[in-house]
């Protein structure tokens, strides 16, 4: 049971437009977002930033996903890691992929760049940080600045909403919650 209650008809509050905005992209209302809400000036900057780090750029949007996934893993955010593995698989993420996110370091299906960058998400969402100049020097070999600075916006974002979400125990959606437990279903 969440910690603080979500806000009630949020279409209908004066943050209406973002919630709508929020439903169509990830298509469901998140309750980190309507709990958020009772502070709006938070909710609309904290909205405004996840766009940003999200957009499109340097790094593809499934493998943002994936090293969001891998970061909430690593925390041990439950709300988080379900929410970036089904953005992962809306991304074009195969499913197999993520269920095998753990073996990225040896799996065929992860690409070395791949590799580069969720070896960081691990190291860099674990306390205390563990990342490292090996893990930039790395990355370096596949990303330029701009793309490092995506990959490290996702994995902080992260570090918020693990934070967030495991500290106020938000209830997790049954979209993304489905797609999680069939995804743990099957590597058990």
């Amino acid at each position: 049971m969440s910690r603080i209650d979500p806000i009630e008809n949020p279409k209908n509050s004066p943050l209406g437009a973002l919630f709508q905005q929020a439903e169509s992209w990830m298509g469901f209302m998140p309750n980190d977002g309507l709990i958020m809400a009772h502070k709006p000036d938070i909710l609309s900057s904290f909205f405004d930033m996840a766009k940003a780090i999200y957009a499109e750029g340097k790094v593809d949007a499934g493998l943002k996903r994936m090293i969001g996934h891998l970061s909430s893993l690593s925390s041990g955010c439950q709300y988080c890691s379900a929410h970036t593995a089904f953005g992962a698989n809306e991304k074009g993420v195969k499913k197999e992929k993520l269920e095998q996110i753990w073996e990225f370091r040896t799996s065929p299906l992860f690409s070395d760049a791949e590799r580069a960058a969720l070896e960081l998400a691990i190291n860099a969402s674990v306390q205390p940080n563990q990342a490292s100049d090996e893990d930039f020097n790395l990355l370096k070999r596949y990303f330029d600045n701009e793309a490092i600075v995506e990959i490290v916006s996702v994995i902080a974002m992260f570090g918020f909403l693990n934070r967030w979400n495991s500290t106020l125990n938000t209830p997790l959606e049954n979209t993304p919650n489905s797609f999680y437990q069939s995804l743990n279903k099957e590597t058990k």
